[in-house]
């Protein structure tokens, strides 16, 4: 991504969070464990087998102390920080929640149908209620005033009792379906806060995104 891998321009904006005691890169590609420690960060080495990125993170946390687990994954290279920053105030400050993780409006027709682009909704507490690939909610008719669809962010946020728990059961017939694993959580019960943001740019989430976040990039004034 514009002369540097990928992995870098995350790590870069995790740095920039105030809230983390400790950053990790968890990875099972040696070349991604190289990059990061020759760029001074920590990376440990996870099985390749796990279902998902959640189950990864849970083994490289394995055996050090932290209440609150937050996984920042390694396609957002526009995460912000200040949103990492709130997701962990929120689970220190409103013990209720199982998770947190965050969503962004979709103001682009294009994207409400692209399966790559994660769509969510949640309740009046803002509670999640489900996660899909699929344009969620699907309009029966004329589209209510003010209906909004929201692109749901690779970021969460675990209490590290509800982690020990989510990896410890099976993908549920939902997460092995939508193939994601947020699903397996509220197939559990989880009380998942969404947070609202605004979209800070696109993530990676196939070959095609590249020039696209590449072009986000230079936009937001981060490239040199």
């Amino acid at each position: 991504m514009c002369g540097k891998p990928l992995v870098l321009w995350v790590l870069e904006r995790a740095r920039q969070a105030r809230r983390l005691a400790e950053i990790i890169v968890a990875t099972d590609d040696e070349r991604i464990r190289d990059a990061v420690r020759q760029a001074g960060g920590a990376a440990v080495m996870t099985r390749p087998d796990h279902p998902s990125g959640t189950d990864r993170v849970a083994e490289a946390v394995a055996g050090r102390e932290a209440e609150v687990v937050i996984n920042v994954q390694g396609d957002e290279p526009l995460v912000d920080p200040a949103l990492i920053d709130r997701l962990a105030e929120v689970m220190v400050r409103e013990r209720q929640w199982d998770m947190a993780t965050a969503a962004a409006p979709l103001m682009d027709e294009e994207e409400w149908a692209r399966p790559a682009v994660v769509k969510v909704v949640w309740d009046a507490a803002g509670r999640a209620l489900y996660f899909s690939r699929a344009v969620i909610p699907f309009v029966r008719g004329a589209r209510p005033a003010g209906l909004r669809y929201w692109r749901h962010l690779g970021l969460y946020a675990y209490r590290r009792a509800f982690l020990e728990r989510l990896v410890a059961a099976p993908p549920c017939v939902l997460e092995q379906a939508e193939q994601l694993e947020q699903l397996r959580a509220l197939h559990l019960g989880a009380r998942i806060k969404v947070l609202e943001t605004v979209d800070v740019g696109p993530g990676v989430d196939t070959p095609e995104d590249v020039a696209r976040v590449e072009a986000a990039l230079r936009r937001a004034g981060l490239t040199r």
